[in-house]
């Protein structure tokens, strides 16, 4: 959904401003990581060189972002 890549150049002052690019850049993503209120989903895990982040968590130039699902379930 993403371009067939697992890391990506993109700009942003936030986590969010930075995932929307994401988005802008693949359309096929729109509402997977981001809700209609423009908030992170739930059960999406962000982090910021390693640590957990938020929406509104700021973003530097040379950070990195991972996104992850959670993972549930089991026997």
């Amino acid at each position: 959904m993403a371009g067939d890549r697992s890391e990506h150049a993109l700009e942003g002052a936030t986590v969010v401003e930075t995932l929307r690019e994401l988005e802008r850049a693949h359309p096929a993503i729109r509402g997977w990581i981001i809700d209609e209120r423009g908030l992170i989903r739930r059960h999406i895990n962000v982090f910021v060189n390693g640590e957990q982040g938020e929406g509104e968590t700021a973003v530097a130039g040379a950070d990195r972002v991972d996104v992850l699902p959670a993972i549930s379930g089991g026997a």
